[in-house]
């Protein structure tokens, strides 16, 4: 692709995560944040949960072990993988992401700027639940260098 502005609006394709208890608890611990809503299903199920909650920004989790990978990923926009940076990344919570769900995640170039040595690339994504229930926005920031 020789003009990086068409990039915007471009779609990654859709995948589908299958949250699991265990990935719950190895995220709480890489964290160091282990409530107990986090881990036992008693407690969860006490603080009004159906099974143990996943803890904030639990969507990288979602996205590293679902999505696409680095490598793909650049292929797929046609970066440069050596030129490429994490620019930042915000999320949106909607909803609880519990043990159990199913969630499907959408992604798109909302933008890609030209700046004076980089391009900026948007991607926004949401986390929708097997009831159809967006749970989750993150809006992913991606540099390439020129």
């Amino acid at each position: 692709m020789k003009n990086k502005a068409d990039l915007a609006g471009k779609k990654l394709p859709a995948y589908s995560f299958a949250v699991e208890r265990g990935k719950i608890r190895e995220f709480a611990a890489a964290i160091g944040d282990m409530k107990e809503i986090y881990l036992n299903p008693e407690r969860a199920a006490l603080a009004g949960y159906p099974d143990v909650v996943a803890p904030p920004t639990f969507g990288t989790v979602i996205n590293l072990w679902g999505g696409m990978g680095f490598i793909e990923m650049c292929d797929y926009l046609n970066l440069d993988k050596v030129r490429v940076l994490h620019g930042g990344q915000e999320y949106e919570y909607l909803g609880d992401i519990v043990a159990g769900d199913v969630i499907t995640v959408a992604t798109t170039v909302s933008s890609c700027e030209e700046k004076r040595n980089m391009y900026v690339l948007t991607l926004e994504s949401s986390y929708v639940n097997q009831r159809n229930e967006e749970v989750l926005r993150c809006r992913h920031i991606v540099l390439e260098l020129k």
